[in-house]
């Protein structure tokens, strides 16, 4: 018997998280990419943008939508999404996993909408029977996936108090388009903070620490660093505690029982571990009374198109981690 295979759309296949998704589409066996659209690269060869994909694939960019799909993934960016949404009518029973932030919050209380259909926060450790049974997924930002993951099990058992987050970026975290401080020669030896206490993450992991918890949040203090490195995120979450350690790490160990993309270390942990694979590894550590969880994961795949595969994976009844096999970048 023939395997029925998911048709994939991807508009904006240009960029990092394009190229990303591309990567494992290809390589995932239950996957036919129908299209791959770029307003600007239509009609050329896909390996003239990402050429490391030379000998795997003879797809060509589209500036067309004439093809049907099961699933189409938005790789566009922030406030892009909802205008291309707005200018195109997909079939009713087409889904829609976006990459981008414009249908991750809430508005008055009720989910952003698309053909009157709820978009679903696609952080699959929170949400994961709400993906199964979903038309459109928001997919989570990298900043918010990591430091969610660092405090969702404190949340559930009521623990979280005043939050103090320091998180580093690698430079794809800022997108394809070159601007003075992705360029090499200013990141180059270089780190710098930004967005000191405003970055646009903060509404989003508040609103899934609400979900879990069922009340409002304490104070979370989020400074975000970019980092001389291209791709990853590091990130540590502080706040006092009355918990053993031994207490914690359990805590941590229910809570990720069922989730394989999510793993505790009882030894300290480091960005290679995570580069180039769909993982998040945290780390508890406690030192008198304060408590800090440490969180790293790959901000293209975990943090992007990575999480996005594994979104669709539990849409259309497949094993979470199908396509997903990757082997981390440890030297």
């Amino acid at each position: 018997m023939l395997r029925k295979m998911i048709k994939v759309g991807v508009i904006g296949g240009a960029g990092y998280t394009g190229g990303e998704l591309i990567r494992l589409l290809i390589n995932h066996p239950d996957v036919d990419i129908a299209y791959v659209h770029s307003k600007s690269q239509a009609g050329k060869p896909m390996t003239a943008v990402h050429t490391d994909m030379i000998g795997e694939t003879d797809i060509l960019f589209t500036g067309d939508l004439d093809k049907k799909a099961d699933v189409v993934f938005l790789c566009v960016g922030h406030g892009e999404a909802k205008a291309f949404l707005a200018e195109h009518n997909f079939d009713k029973d087409t889904r829609i996993i976006d990459l981008s932030q414009d249908y991750r919050l809430h508005v008055a209380g009720e989910r952003k909408q698309y053909q009157d259909t709820a978009f679903v926060y696609g952080l699959p450790e929170l949400n994961k029977e709400q993906i199964k049974a979903a038309k459109y997924i928001a997919n989570p930002g990298c900043f918010a996936t990591a430091i969610q993951l660092a405090l969702l099990p404190l949340a559930k058992v009521g623990l979280l108090k005043d939050v103090y987050v320091t998180g580093i970026t690698g430079s794809t975290g800022a997108g394809q388009s070159l601007q003075a401080s992705s360029h090499f020669s200013w990141r180059a030896n270089n780190i710098q903070a930004y967005k000191t206490l405003t970055h646009q993450h903060v509404a989003e992991i508040k609103q899934s620490l609400e979900q879990e918890q069922n009340k409002p949040v304490a104070a979370l203090n989020f400074i975000p660093w970019r980092g001389d490195f291209t791709r990853g995120i590091f990130a540590s979450a502080q706040m006092a505690c009355d918990k053993s350690q031994e207490e914690l790490e359990q805590l941590f160990e229910d809570y990720y029982k069922d989730h394989p993309f999510t793993v505790l270390s009882k030894t300290p942990i480091h960005l290679k571990q995570v580069v180039n694979t769909n993982k998040c590894v945290v780390q508890v550590e406690k030192v008198d009374g304060q408590l800090v969880v440490h969180s790293a994961i790959d901000n293209l795949l975990k943090g992007a198109s990575g999480q996005a595969v594994q979104n669709m994976n539990l849409m259309f009844g497949l094993d979470e981690r199908a396509g997903l096999h990757l082997k981390a970048s440890n030297f």
